[in-house]
């Protein structure tokens, strides 16, 4: 089943919440889902434990480098998502996540330094496609946007890395107090209360989107392999 990992070389990119959205729609769909919450701060575990985590979604914490292999095949054996948060550093736990990863999604706010940093992802990601001797997919999402305004700043980030080739996600996500709000409250965005929290429904929308384009990608990836088993 597809494993998913987020990586970011900064903390603040939107990492971790950008992995809970993904894996709480992918659970509102039906789907099973394990996350693997390998960042040292535990975001991830410290939302499972409040109310509301959906009943097909598990969430594994302390793993380290010699169980995190072992906790991927696992969970990818029993669930159809595996969805794992990184360290926020290039380590050997980064790396092996890696190495199983279907798709990297590389998160990152949309000011130049933030991008650098993205950057410093990819190359590690084509370092670790030497090593492992296989393709790595990723793609770079835009986090904490403007809902109302791409400023030109985004524009010319988004510019710049599509001319070097950069995969991109085509939705970005917003900056929205929703997104904030699961990590306080607990449970999925759906499940928030609309009167205590502004604008539920767009969040809502844009994390469906998001969810949407990383299944392409995957299906697309899928179709890639099968294709050129054919002709292997």
């Amino acid at each position: 089943m597809p494993t998913i990992a987020f990586a970011s070389s900064k903390g603040g990119a939107g990492k971790s919440t950008s992995a809970v959205l993904l894996a709480t729609e992918l659970a509102s769909r039906g789907a099973s889902v394990t996350v693997i919450d390998a960042d040292p701060n535990q975001p991830v575990s410290r939302w499972s434990r409040k109310p509301g985590c959906p009943k097909k979604l598990t969430v594994i914490s302390d793993v380290t480098e010699e169980t995190l292999i072992d906790s991927i095949d696992g969970a990818a054996r029993k669930t159809s998502f595996v969805i794992v948060d990184l360290e926020g550093t290039a380590s050997l736990m980064v790396a092996q996540a890696m190495s199983r990863a279907d798709l990297v999604v590389i998160p990152t706010k949309g000011s130049e330094l933030d991008a650098i940093e993205a950057i410093k992802v990819i190359k590690f990601i084509a370092r670790q496609e030497r090593v492992y001797n296989k393709l790595i997919p990723y793609a770079v999402l835009f986090t904490q946007t403007n809902p109302a305004v791409r400023p030109r700043t985004l524009k010319s980030l988004e510019h710049d890395m599509q001319k070097q080739g950069v995969p991109l996600f085509g939705t970005a996500l917003n900056e929205r107090d929703a997104f904030r709000a699961i990590f306080s409250f607990g449970g999925t965005l759906s499940g928030l209360n609309p009167a205590a929290v502004s604008n539920v429904p767009a969040a809502l929308n844009n994390a469906r989107q998001f969810t949407a384009e990383a299944v392409a990608m995957l299906k697309q990836k899928q179709a890639t392999s099968d294709k050129q088993a054919q002709v292997a």
